[in-house]
Formats: C-alpha cells, structure tokens, sequence
C-alpha cells in the first residue's frame, strides 16, 4: 500500500417516494450499473466535497444548487481497492417543487426509481449498503456516518463531535 487515495463524490436527489439514478457507462472505476450522480475531486476541491459534487450534478445533469432543498451530507465511506484508499462522500438532497432534471446526460442514462425498488439494481458495493443505510436509518437522523467497507458489507458508525 502505497498511500494513493482517490476521492470521490455522490448525490442522490429524491422527490417524493423517487430517487434518482444514472446508469453509468464507460466509467473506469465501476463497470456499467446504477449509480447516484457524481465523480471525482478536481484538485482545488479536495477540501470542499459540498462544492465537487455540486460542479458534477451541474456538469451531467445540468441541475444547479438553487433547484435543491435539503442538500446535505450523510456518509464518508473508505475502500481498500487496487491498491487505493477510496473515500467517497455521500450527499442527498430533494428537488425543489416546479424544479426539473433533463432526463439525458453524456455519462449515462439518468432515471427516476421508486424507493422500494432499489435492492433489485446492480450498483456500486459501497453505494448499495449506502442506500440501504440510508433508507433504514440515515433519513430519520441528523448524523453523519462513517462507512468502512469490508468483504461482507460496510460498517456505519455516526460521527461525533467532541473535544
């Protein structure tokens, strides 16, 4: 282990009982699957996660903040993989009533899921038990979770603040 860590970002946007994935195609980090909207850190954003998943939701859907409510972060996830440390950051928000996302996108094809049919979809390992976090637990609460992946599963602990 080397030390080369890869960051990452991820939105997930619900309205009502809906959320919205991307299939994504000719990724180099998943193969095709169901995803949330994101990608990776530019190098001036490597301290500001709200700010690179912002510019990758504008960048593939064309959706600006001002059509989001509720945008927050839940779940910072590490990956030993290839060699890389992979920290993911999680954010969910809901679109504004009247506020629409053009349902076409050059990295994948954008479609809205009931949220009682998600554990059916191929996705990511890490954002599949986000999901199921999430829908569980994450969106009754406030806190935010740190998720380390693990051959069955990933492991959530609420992060804390304290002196």
């Amino acid at each position: 282990m080397d030390g080369t860590l890869n960051h990452m970002t991820t939105i997930y946007i619900q309205q009502d009982d809906r959320i919205l994935l991307l299939y994504r195609i000719g990724s180099s980090e998943v193969a095709p699957c169901w995803c949330g909207i994101g990608g990776h850190f530019e190098k001036e954003e490597l301290n500001d996660a709200k700010a690179c998943v912002l510019r990758e939701l504008y960048e593939e859907l064309g959706v600006p903040e001002s059509d989001l409510l509720h945008l927050r972060l839940k779940y910072v996830t590490l990956r030993l993989r290839k060699g890389q440390i992979r920290q993911f950051y999680y954010f969910f928000a809901d679109l504004k009533p009247g506020a629409s996302v053009c349902l076409s996108s050059d990295e994948g094809i954008p479609r809205w899921f009931h949220l009682d049919g998600l554990s059916e979809l191929e996705m990511p390992f890490t954002a599949k038990y986000v999901l199921k976090h999430y829908l569980e637990t994450g969106q009754k609460d406030q806190d935010v979770y740190c998720g380390t992946a693990e051959p069955d599963g990933v492991r959530f602990t609420p992060l804390r603040e304290f002196n």
